[in-house]
């Protein structure tokens, strides 16, 4: 199956930004709840990714409600006592980002809107994209890799989607766990009840979204392809790898400077 970039509503700047936020809020909730076994493989791609980029800093791009790294703090911080996080989006949920903030002292945000194809070059640290980078057409995603190659930063890329049947049929059930996860979501709101369960918005668009994702995602052979397009991409290690966890699929990319080489991980 070949990669769609079909719209997704998250993208489109005529979509309310409260439902935009209910979006962030619910992945943030689900981030936060997935299984420890992932978070700690996560951890340990991400720590190998500080030790050899020689840093400290984490500088989260299209962050959303910042979730995945708040369930990875912890464990990061195990191996970087140091560690600092910063949360950036182009639509940023401030509120979101308020409460990932109060939930560590070593995690902040800009409020700013930040385009992740321009990063300011005053944000130095490893990059992190966690279930964003199918947001970006191929031209855009490779001035994402372009720009960090560029300013010499790291860059690790994580999505729990691709483009496979148990991609797709994890992505039917996300509805389902939205109307169960709704009353314990934080901020609660009693217009996302409305929107949710009266006026089944945010499951509808979530349902959509989950999809067009999945036919989004960048396979391991389209990102070789857009590696190869980086210059000078040479002097990069990129690591590449796709594993499950349960019926769920994960890729990712670590990108970091100067090695010479990249490998390619599938261990499905």
């Amino acid at each position: 199956m070949g990669r769609m970039h079909l719209f997704e509503f998250e993208d489109q700047t005529w979509f309310p930004k409260l439902f935009r936020d209910f979006t962030t809020d619910f992945l943030r909730y689900a981030a936060q709840n997935q299984k420890q076994e992932l978070h700690e493989k996560i951890a340990s791609i991400l720590n190998s990714g500080l030790k050899k980029s020689g840093t400290d800093y984490l500088v989260d791009m299209a962050s959303g409600g910042g979730g995945m790294l708040v369930s990875l703090n912890t464990l990061l911080l195990k191996k970087h006592p140091s560690l600092k996080i910063l949360l950036t989006d182009f639509y940023p949920n401030l509120e979101a980002f308020k409460m990932s903030r109060r939930s560590a002292l070593n995690l902040d945000f800009i409020g700013r809107p930040i385009d992740a194809r321009e990063v300011p070059p005053s944000l130095k640290g490893l990059r992190t994209q966690f279930l964003s980078f199918h947001h970006f057409k191929p031209k855009d995603a490779q001035r994402i890799l372009q720009n960090a190659v560029d300013s010499q930063s790291g860059i690790f890329i994580f999505e729990d989607q691709d483009r496979s049947w148990s991609g797709i049929l994890c992505e039917l059930y996300a509805p389902v766990k939205l109307l169960k996860s709704v009353p314990y979501i934080k901020p609660f709101k009693f217009s996302r009840l409305i929107f949710t369960y009266l006026i089944p918005i945010v499951p509808i668009t979530l349902l959509w979204d989950g999809l067009v994702s999945c036919l989004r995602t960048y396979s391991l052979k389209e990102l070789k392809s857009l590696i190869s397009k980086v210059d000078p991409g040479e002097t990069y290690e990129w690591e590449m790898g796709r594993f499950k966890y349960g019926a769920r699929p994960v890729v990712y990319l670590l990108g970091t400077f100067p090695k010479e080489r990249y490998q390619t991980v599938d261990d499905r």
